[in-house]
């Protein structure tokens, strides 16, 4: 009976090339830090994902009032179906 290596030197490199690229995936973003000088750039009001709370307040409430429902205010269409 002829027994089957599984794990060949060809299998096991790839194996430990794709752990390697998986390993760096996820720890990629780990690694980078905010410097300290750099902070005071970031937390600038262009820098915010919403930049002026009470417009936005104000264009959820429309939406809602208009809608009927929340969430979703990124996407275009009406309740209705049409675009």
């Amino acid at each position: 009976m002829k027994t089957v290596r599984l794990l060949t030197p060809a299998n096991a490199l790839a194996r430990a090339a794709w752990l390697a690229a998986l390993g760096a995936l996820l720890t990629g973003c780990a690694a980078t830090k905010v410097k300290p000088w750099d902070r005071d750039l970031l937390a600038q009001k262009k820098m915010q994902l919403v930049t002026h709370p009470m417009v936005n307040a104000i264009d959820e409430h429309i939406y809602f009032s208009k809608e009927g429902s929340t969430g979703g205010g990124d996407v275009g269409g009406g309740g209705c179906g049409c675009n």
